[in-house]
């Protein structure tokens, strides 16, 4: 008997050992891509020039600006990947990086590795699509919880179903999307000559975890999830993504501030922002005077936030060129190139309180665990409930985890990400609004408020084209 015990728990030791390595792969893969990206972008912009150079002569004359417009872009690129590098030079990984990875044998957890990874799930444009949203609300008394006081922390573990697709941001992939590159020295060489050229000062020092020769063979889509996060930060950090926040943000704001009128500091409300991003609006919950909670899936994105988060120093520090990556319906180069100084704000200086923090991890494994039942006084989705393989399981857990009384505001589409997922057996339940609010019901919430708004989503506010999100608001409470 002791003998079969003692083989258990070995066999569950190399479980968890074969589970942690995967997830180090995981997170290198995410890493990687990152760094890959100024090669990618260099793979870009040689094909412009190669289209170019096929052009008669005549033709030629007319665009006599763009070699010049060709060196700006790799200007851009360099920028972009300066603040890259710094991003990921701050970035103290939860895992041992040094891991062997081919000590990982395990062909079962290889394959769900490989099927969680390359799942893409319905990759939205960057313009907006129909939306819907609830605000209801949940009947009865009250209890406590206790947050975090950590500006932005890293998850114990990197969850190997990584990639649930980031919202609105991601653009159809194109033929070059098919491949792969190969990290070069080219980002860190690119880094650290802009960082001597731009501050004179010593190139930065490296993690021996981002030394190029360590890193992963990424396809090009990966990558495309890395200029998906510069434009979000757009979105959340810089001036130009202020009229976004007011369409999307803002009513949830006023709408926390109205329905919870009499906030305490020695014991103030706490509210859960599942699918937080890069932690904008959790941060404006906090500075209502709520204990605010972010939680998020995307590993790209709890890497950029945390360093915008806990590294920043002054409003402006960074300049990024978001909208470079796309040459359709710019109003001008100089539109399409220009720079953009983030953050707007310095997060450290936003009246947040001591219980600010980020969640790293799924939604669903997160917060199914009992210690977070009855916890919440307002949850609050924006842009989330789409992301959902089951969106009848996300409504169960938000009821569960709220106090008696509690709010639920969610604002958003219904852009189900595993609706299209061709070729893939991907589980995807799709509600109409009404199934929504049916559920909603089901599960103990009464919808108090809804409205319609109009948004957008990471969309380019100078670009030529301009579609709107039609947002259904509604408390759920």
């Amino acid at each position: 008997m002791h003998q079969v015990i003692e083989e258990e728990n070995e066999e569950r030791r190399h479980q968890r050992k074969m589970e942690e390595v995967l997830e180090v792969k995981s997170l290198r893969r995410i890493i990687s891509a990152y760094l890959n990206y100024p090669d990618a972008a260099e793979e870009d912009v040689k094909r412009y020039e190669r289209s170019f150079k096929k052009l008669p002569p005549a033709h030629k004359a007319l665009l006599s600006h763009y070699p010049l417009k060709f060196q700006r872009l790799r200007r851009c690129i360099s920028m972009n990947a300066y603040f890259i590098y710094n991003m990921l030079q701050a970035f103290e990984p939860p895992l041992d990086m040094s891991q062997d990875m081919d000590g990982c044998e395990d062909s079962h957890l290889e394959h769900a590795l490989h099927d969680n990874l390359f799942s893409e799930g319905n990759c939205c444009s960057s313009q907006s699509t129909s939306a819907t949203g609830m605000h209801c609300s949940k009947p009865g008394g009250a209890c406590c919880g206790q947050g975090n006081n950590t500006m932005c922390r890293s998850p114990d573990g990197v969850t190997t179903d990584e990639e649930v697709q980031i919202e609105g941001c991601c653009e159809p992939a194109t033929g070059s999307d098919r491949g792969s590159l190969q990290n070069s020295q080219t980002t860190v060489e690119l880094a650290e000559k802009y960082h001597s050229d731009s501050n004179g000062n010593d190139a930065l020092s490296h993690h021996d975890w981002l030394d190029p020769s360590l890193q992963f063979n990424v396809p090009l889509v990966d990558v495309d999830k890395v200029r998906c996060i510069i434009r979000n930060i757009v979105r959340d950090w810089a001036n130009e993504g202020q009229k976004e926040r007011d369409q999307c943000y803002k009513p949830i704001l006023d709408e926390l501030d109205s329905l919870f009128p009499n906030r305490s500091k020695d014991s103030p409300p706490m509210c859960l922002v599942p699918g937080a991003g890069l932690g904008r609006l959790a941060l404006e919950i906090s500075g209502l005077g709520f204990v605010s909670q972010g939680n998020e899936f995307s590993y790209y994105m709890m890497i950029c936030s945390s360093f915008i988060l806990n590294h920043t120093r002054a409003a402006g520090e960074w300049t990024i060129h978001p909208w470079i990556h796309s040459n359709c319906n710019s109003l001008s180069d100089s539109d399409q190139l220009r720079p953009v100084s983030i953050p707007d704000i310095v997060p450290a200086s936003a009246g947040i309180t001591e219980g600010f923090s980020m969640c790293g991890g799924d939604f669903v494994e997160v917060y199914s665990d009992p210690s977070q039942v009855g916890v919440w006084d307002a949850v609050v989705t924006c842009f989330f409930i789409d992301t959902a393989h089951n969106i009848i399981e996300y409504i169960e857990i938000i009821s569960r985890i709220l106090k008696d009384g509690g709010i639920w505001i969610n604002l958003g589409p219904l852009l189900y990400h595993f609706a299209d997922t061709y070729g893939q057996d991907e589980m995807s339940i799709e509600l109409s609004l009404e199934d929504v609010k049916r559920v909603a019901l089901y599960y103990g919430f009464q919808l108090e408020k809804e409205s319609r708004i109009e948004t957008t989503y990471t969309t380019n506010q100078r670009s030529m084209m301009q579609e709107l999100n039609w947002n259904r608001k509604a408390p759920m409470v």
